[in-house]
């Protein structure tokens, strides 16, 4: 890993905070940017420390190429320093991958308290349908220490990102496969104990009205179609082949769309039909199970 003076690194940190508040940035987004990519601690940066050799993750010259992005283009912060945190992870992000967000932890939650009294799904295959940085299906893995992870996705670079962060997190048991939804599952047909997924469900006509930094997400990740809803249909449509009796089926939508979600699901094999909110109370998740 580079090591770069404490003076170069001082003069950057300097540059990047004025750049910040000319563009209505958070200056503190440099420090936090720098506590990520650096050997520096919280006490270095408030003491102004600049005396000593400091190592970075990158070369400090790229370092000011993604900070540039950050300020000129706002591509999100998470892009400059290759991570995000969620839950209880640090995970390797990039352009290939929807950053996680800390809406889509509620998955997680509602999945241990939905298998809570439920042995047989603790200890049964799960599949994490568009795992773009395999954040939910290491969280699977997390909470369900017994059962078998199967992630999904379309994109070949975001399976890489997953696969380097269920590496680093020594999950051995996540197993990636690349396909568009259910397609590459036809081992598994009928054997799963739940479905999880944070489909694309952004409808078409509102992604360029998007705060900047979401459109940098993958449009692959965003894009759910006319109404949102188009890969939230296939999964309805698709889950009751893969899906055990008693399987749960649990997907994140947009605010305004789980009763639609709920109507397509009662229409199908599908009971005990559940809507639950997100951190800030708004309706935007849907679970069910397969009758």
């Amino acid at each position: 890993m580079p090591l770069v003076s404490g003076a170069s690194v001082w003069q950057w940190r300097q540059q990047a905070q004025q750049q910040a508040i000319a563009h209505q940035i958070d200056p503190g987004e440099v420090d936090w940017v720098l506590l990520a990519v650096s050997d520096m601690d919280r006490l270095t940066l408030r003491l102004g420390i600049a005396h000593r050799p400091v190592t970075l993750t990158l070369p400090l010259g790229e370092l000011a190429q993604r900070w540039q992005r950050r300020v000129q283009e706002r591509s999100p912060v998470q892009y400059v320093t290759g991570s995000a945190p969620w839950r209880q992870f640090d995970l390797a992000v990039s352009p290939a991958v929807l950053i996680p967000r800390p809406e889509t932890e509620r998955l997680i939650d509602i999945v241990s308290e939905a298998t809570q009294d439920r042995g047989d799904l603790q200890q049964g295959i799960w599949a994490d349908l568009g795992t773009g940085s395999g954040a939910i299906a290491l969280g699977l893995a997390a909470a369900l220490p017994e059962a078998q992870i199967l992630a999904v996705d379309r994109s070949p670079e975001a399976l890489a990102i997953a696969r380097q962060n269920a590496q680093t997190y020594s999950f051995e048991r996540i197993q990636f496969l690349q396909g568009s939804w259910f397609n590459p599952l036809s081992p598994w047909r009928g054997q799963l104990s739940g479905m999880v997924s944070n489909p694309p469900y952004i409808p078409t006509a509102l992604l360029p009205g998007l705060d900047p930094e979401v459109q940098h997400d993958p449009a692959l990740a965003l894009d759910g179609g006319d109404d949102g809803l188009t890969a939230i249909r296939v999964l309805v449509a698709q889950a009751p082949e893969y899906l055990l009796p008693g399987g749960l089926w649990l997907v994140e939508t947009m605010q305004g769309q789980p009763g639609a979600v709920a109507a397509l699901l009662s229409q199908g094999p599908y009971r005990d039909i559940h809507v639950f909110a997100d951190l800030a109370g708004i309706d935007r998740f849907v679970l069910a199970q397969r009758r």
